[in-house]
């Protein structure tokens, strides 16, 4: 086929992978969703990429961008429905630049970039990215987590935005344009300006700083510290973090983002609070967020029952995360992953026999979480972990002192081991479902994933639902970033009970209660995407050749 040789010659046979079962890795979701494409491209440099995008968009291919593939909501593998093209994915993991610019403050990164990257190179200069997450250690990209507002955990900073970027767009003539929003001075043609870019080939007099345009979320601050307002204070179709490539879900080709670095604190410290009354954790969050000076690092949340399933099913990842640390992790997770790709083939396993094998085995070691983390579990059932730093440690450690006076509950201050166990324990939680329903495959488990956002005047945030839904839950397990609002609950469904009808009961009764969904994993091919994102997405593909359908929109040419 023409187009494949033409590939072929710009990125090399060995990086366009058109056969079904190498391909595979790339065209099925972490979770859930696959779909065909003609083709996968791997491109290494930047103006190879550019060259690629010039071949797909005269032969009116559709354009599947997708870096680590660690997406929750299927965004980013082709769909299996209604494409009326040709797909190609065009994976950019193999251009992984960071350049740090003004004194460290800022960054450069390339689309491939990941999160554990970017944080390691970061920390070599004291510094800290945007994001500290979870998801860093399975590989995610820090373009990824900017197209699809990805992150927000710290209450300081917000979801992953800049305004600062360079990126192919198609406009609605059908021409291809190569954007430069870097603002940094890199010649007039686009093999020029990626060329010297890629050889960082400016100067700092090249570079330009302006509040017109700026690389972090603006003024975040004031929004969570409103816990008065009717309105959530992030979630992913929020008109004020949609702004070219933030937001863009691959509806533009993202070469380079430019963001703000922030310095390390000299000190942190976790106090893990406990309580069996909802209502204290949500007078607690109010205080804080209007009366602290200085915000807390984060504000993680755990329920009871998401403890126990994680202490259970999330072991041997919190042991292996507490034993060798987060860096051989995307190794692990890509590793574990084509085993399982290569072992569903052979009759004599059973699917997921990776995951089955290290379950089992993670029943022969002790129980890893601390004595005191297990005596709020017996005492409690509302945890929550309050990262402070520097000056705010010792305005919280005041503050709670006398708060528990008055109120039900407890804390204590965690030692450095119970801090990293404890925000580990949380972390792994996400990953319980999917293992549960691996474990349990004779009882055909369902799962349903819900984020959500929940209005910032929300106080009765815990949820209790009606009997004839709760009747068809085995397992709620409830967790998130609490201070701002954002909550992960995750359910496990009896036998029987079909999740896309439940699922749609749900979201009748987060309308009611004004939240919205999403939060931030983004709508993929799950969600229906609001008004707000469809009007960002127009804008940025207006022919519809990137990444087609994408929050249950049109898959057809030009929107149709």
């Amino acid at each position: 086929m023409k187009v494949i040789d033409e590939l072929e010659n710009v990125v090399g046979k060995r990086n366009v992978i058109t056969s079904k079962s190498r391909s595979e890795q790339y065209r099925e979701g972490y979770r859930s969703g696959h779909g065909d494409s003609l083709a996968v491209i791997r491109p290494k440099t930047l103006v190879e990429l550019w060259k690629v995008l010039q071949i797909v968009h005269q032969a009116g291919l559709i354009v599947i961008m997708q870096a680590a593939n660690t997406g929750l909501t299927e965004g980013s593998v082709p769909n299996q429905n209604g494409y009326d093209r040709d797909v190609v994915v065009i994976n950019t993991l193999r251009m992984k630049e960071i350049q740090l610019i003004d004194d460290n403050k800022q960054v450069i990164v390339f689309p491939g970039t990941t999160l554990h990257g970017l944080e390691t190179k970061l920390d070599k200069v004291d510094r800290n990215p945007h994001s500290v997450i979870g998801s860093s250690t399975i590989g995610a990209s820090v373009v990824g987590g900017v197209n699809n507002n990805s992150g927000g955990a710290l209450i300081q900073r917000g979801p992953a935005y800049t305004e600062l970027a360079l990126y192919a767009q198609v406009d609605k003539n059908n021409q291809l344009h190569l954007v430069n929003h870097l603002g940094v001075d890199l010649g007039t043609t686009p093999e020029e300006i990626l060329t010297n870019l890629e050889n960082h080939n400016y100067s700092s007099q090249d570079v330009h700083y302006s509040e017109e345009r700026v690389g972090h979320n603006r003024n975040y601050e004031s929004r969570v510290r409103n816990v008065d307002a009717s309105t959530p204070t992030r979630y992913n179709a929020d008109p004020q973090e949609l702004y070219e490539v933030s937001g863009s879900a691959g509806k533009l080709v993202t070469f380079a983002v430019r963001l703000d670095t922030y310095p390390k604190p000299k000190e942190e410290k976790v106090f893990y609070i406990g309580t069996n009354d909802p209502d204290v954790l949500e007078k607690l969050r109010r205080h804080i967020l209007t009366k602290f000076k200085y915000l807390p690092v984060s504000g993680e949340y755990m329920h009871r029952e998401a403890y126990d399933l994680a202490k259970k099913y999330g072991k041997d990842n919190l042991m292996v995360i507490d034993d060798i640390g987060t860096k051989p992790l995307p190794f692990l997770f890509n590793a574990r992953a084509a085993s399982e790709r290569i072992l569903r083939h052979i009759p004599t396993f059973k699917p997921y026999f990776v995951d089955r094998m290290l379950q089992n085995m993670s029943k022969i070691f002790p129980d890893q979480l601390p004595k005191r983390m297990e005596e709020f579990r017996d005492k409690y059932q509302h945890y929550l972990q309050l990262k402070v730093d520097d000056q705010g440690i010792k305005e919280a450690q005041d503050y709670l002192q006398e708060f528990f006076k008055d109120n039900e509950g407890g804390y204590f201050e965690c030692t450095p081991k119970e801090a990293k166990v404890a925000a580990t324990h949380r972390y792994v939680t996400a990953a319980v479902p999917i293992r549960y329903a691996e474990t349990h495959q004779k009882d055909d488990i369902q799962i349903l994933p819900l984020d959500i956002a929940l209005p910032r005047n929300e106080e009765d945030w815990f949820e209790i639902l009606p009997k004839e839904i709760d009747d068809k839950i085995k397992y709620k397990l409830y967790y998130g970033h609490f201070l701002d609002h954002v909550m992960h609950q995750d359910y496990i469904l009896k036998k029987g009970v079909d999740p896309h009808e439940l699922k749609q009961e749900m979201l009748k009764i987060l309308d009611k209660r004004g939240a919205r969904y999403p939060a931030e994993h983004n709508v993929g091919h799950l969600y229906h995407a609001p008004e707000s994102l469809v009007k960002h997405y127009k804008e940025c593909d207006p022919t519809n050749m990137f990444n087609p359908g994408i929050g249950l929109t049109s898959t057809k040419r030009d929107w149709k």
